[in-house]
């Protein structure tokens, strides 16, 4: 996000888009690297995108992701490079299977199973869209953050510092210094900051990179904590995302999330994609780590 005087630690698009598709050393090999967020770790949703990136390299280019399932295993190291090994589990007449470890220093860090499937008909049913305003008549997150930037811990801003990249709108924000409790619900509106190619792989990465944004953030509204309570500890445990029908990310999405449980110090999230006119394009569901402090 560009914030004034801190403009160094926001990536823009063109930077997320580079380090989106890991590069290529060996047959099923890739070495991904991180944008400058100078978070001092690996952001979620860059593993789950490239890890998935990779995989979709040693497929057929007539085969598309329709599933994603990670687990993160330890913090990653935004100052090193991760280098990806995919494993071809299956290859089948319409499916393939893929599964991707991301290691640095000789540490699996996290591990993804992709699965891929060549087009076909068949039935078709959705949930429909939730009414919701639009996106057009809302503040971005941005907007909303400047009334208190400078009085939140980095811990929290480092929660802010996508805006160059996506734009963020959300539907029922939370103060997060002053938040209210509110029923375990949430929605955001994301598009690609500018234009994207007609690759529709490259909009999946996209969507697998901010499917992990807001998901933890529903499981903390009805207990009135957030990014900047002081000695918040919270991580992503896994993450899966499942792809339903074609999309574009440079076009208003918008992410309807809940969270049904929580206890023993985890919750469980989940959300709904949905096109301004109404498609379901993807869902996404992960289990969190929240420690509060007694």
């Amino acid at each position: 996000m560009t914030w004034q005087g801190d403009t160094d630690a926001a990536p823009s698009l063109k930077e997320v888009l580079d380090i989106l598709e890991p590069e290529r050393i060996e047959t099923d090999r890739f070495r991904g690297r991180s944008p400058r967020l100078r978070w001092g770790y690996v952001f979620g949703g860059q593993f789950v995108a490239q890890a998935l990136a990779a995989a979709e390299q040693t497929v057929c280019e007539d085969q598309a992701a329709h599933s994603v399932h990670g687990h993160f295993l330890q913090a990653g190291d935004e100052c090193k490079p991760i280098t990806y090994h995919v494993e071809r589990i299956r290859d089948g007449k319409s499916f393939a299977t893929r599964r991707v470890n991301a290691i640095q220093d000789s540490r699996t860090v996290f591990t993804l199973t992709a699965s891929f499937q060549r087009y076909e008909a068949g039935l078709e049913h959705q949930d429909p869209i939730p009414r919701m305003p639009a996106p057009q008549g809302l503040l971005s997150q941005a907007q909303l953050a400047r009334n208190y930037i400078d009085r939140i811990p980095k811990t929290a801003r480092e929660q802010l510092s996508f805006e160059g990249a996506i734009e963020i709108r959300p539907v029922d924000p939370v103060d997060l210094l002053k938040p209210e409790a509110k029923p375990p619900v949430s929605s955001v509106w994301y598009r690609a900051v500018g234009k994207l190619p007609d690759r529709p792989a490259l909009h999946r990465y996209l969507l697998a990179y901010v499917s992990d944004l807001s998901l933890l953030s529903t499981v903390m509204r009805p207990h009135a904590i957030t990014w900047a309570t002081p000695g918040m500890q919270a991580a992503s445990l896994d993450h899966s995302v499942w792809f339903h029908r074609s999309f574009r990310f440079d076009e208003w999405l918008l992410f309807v999330m809940d969270s049904p449980s929580a206890s023993g110090a985890r919750g469980l999230t989940r959300g709904r994609f949905f096109t301004q006119d109404g498609h379901l394009i993807a869902s996404a569901c992960q289990e969190v780590l929240i420690r509060v402090p007694t």
